[in-house]
């Protein structure tokens, strides 16, 4: 075990320093890029008569349980870290539409992709069951913001429009995990229970994490209200992370939707009330370095999966399609959601179509398809979901920067248009 973890990380930092040293990508992006042009490199190897270093590299990886890797704990370090830096009132201008994007939203891009997903399926002569196709279309509709705030960034993208991208993220992911889990038991139960005891266990799931992610999140608040040493603070917030996931886990509550709420309350009250300068200096640094070391080992193992799955140009095809429905969903979507905002606030020019095509795909997807039960549906729906991910992620990713400087070229400035209404 000691053994994979200082291979994978030792790789994945030579990929980060590869990228920066060499290629210049924004960090995520070009660390799945480097990943990639690895494992291309070893399949051409292996392609000339060399495949010891590929077979390898592949038993490596394979060790890796990806799915159980970013669900159980990446996942909730990783929204812990993105709700610590956002400001509560931003999300409270903004309430409407990340409430919309992050709830409604999950459930009509579910219905819809899974919809056109059949039919898609059907067109290539697979037959997979409508069940299976909700299912990759709930763990298909979750947005990885990782990749595209750093663009919007040095695009200088206007706070509301950040603010949306970042809202709708870290709630979506515990809405769609939640929405798979579901549709994941009815599919594993053969029966289909009634509606009001799936929304029973929706609301379990839900609720139940944001009370509970409220409570952990007050009371290490409280506890670090009471003493004032930086160490044992940052402490806490780990300790928080990981015995908080565990006890989620137990209850049977979202621990993504937990973390996200219990980051809020340490990032807003835990900051301005109980913190020193110290702590802060030190709670920033730490998690955004956590943050920044998972990023990288995230998409240098969305890079290397590559290695694992049986290339089909049919897939890719039907890949492409499902790209096309996948981006039909997310504007009928944020069209809805925005079109509702403006009503109450100035909204920047554009901001429907930089949501739109801004809606990457990332390694929750993938990770969701792995947790999907062995047999030829879950071959096919992985191998399909890994490729939308990485087309997502490549053409939606170092695009999106772009598209912000065209349709904001004409704005005097990315003011905060509506922040003061």
């Amino acid at each position: 075990m000691l053994e994979l973890v200082a291979a994978f990380i030792c790789l994945t930092t030579l990929l980060t320093y590869v990228n920066f040293r060499f290629i210049g990508l924004p960090p995520t992006i070009g660390v799945m890029v480097t990943a990639l042009m690895f494992s291309l490199l070893l399949q051409g190897l292996s392609f000339i008569g060399y495949p010891g270093l590929e077979e390898r590299v592949q038993q490596l990886i394979g060790q890796i349980d990806f799915g159980d890797l970013l669900m159980n704990w990446m996942l909730s370090f990783l929204l812990f870290a993105g709700a610590l830096h956002v400001n509560l009132n931003d999300l409270r201008n903004y309430r409407w539409p990340i409430g919309l994007l992050a709830t409604f939203g999950v459930l009509i891009a579910t219905a819809v992709i899974g919809s056109l997903a059949y039919y898609i399926f059907a067109l290539f002569g697979w037959h997979v069951s409508f069940l299976y196709c909700l299912l990759f279309g709930a763990l298909i509709s979750p947005t990885d913001p990782i990749a595209v705030l750093g663009v919007l960034r040095t695009a200088n993208a206007s706070k509301p429009l950040k603010t949306t991208i970042v809202g709708e993220s870290l709630f979506n992911d515990g809405t769609a995990v939640v929405v798979f889990t579901v549709l994941l038991g009815i599919a594993q139960l053969g029966e289909t229970p009634t509606i009001g005891a799936t929304a029973m266990l929706f609301a379990h799931e839900a609720i139940g994490g944001v009370l509970f992610g409220g409570l952990i999140g007050y009371l290490v608040y409280l506890m670090i209200k009471s003493i004032e040493q930086h160490q044992i603070e940052v402490m806490l917030t780990l300790a928080l992370v990981i015995g908080g996931s565990a006890m989620a886990s137990e209850l049977h509550v979202s621990a993504p939707i937990a973390m996200v709420v219990a980051g809020l309350i340490i990032g807003n009250l835990g900051r301005n009330l109980a913190m020193n300068d110290m702590t802060r200096k030190y709670l920033d640094g730490f998690w955004e370095l956590l943050d920044d070391m998972l990023n990288a080992l995230l998409f240098a193992l969305i890079g290397m999966e590559l290695l694992l799955l049986p290339f089909n140009w049919l897939h890719v095809l039907a890949a492409s399609f499902l790209a096309l429905a996948i981006l039909l969903s997310r504007l009928l979507t944020v069209a809805p959601a925005i079109v509702l905002l403006r009503r109450w606030r100035t909204v920047p020019r554009g901001t429907i179509r930089i949501l739109t095509w801004g809606g990457l795909r990332g390694g929750v997807s993938v990770a969701l398809a792995l947790a999907l039960p062995l047999g030829p549906e879950r071959d096919l729906l992985l191998s399909i979901t890994y490729i939308v991910v990485l087309s997502s992620i490549l053409l939606q990713g170092l695009s999106i920067g772009k598209l912000v400087k065209h349709v904001t070229k004409d704005e005097p400035a990315p003011a905060a248009h509506a922040d003061h209404h």
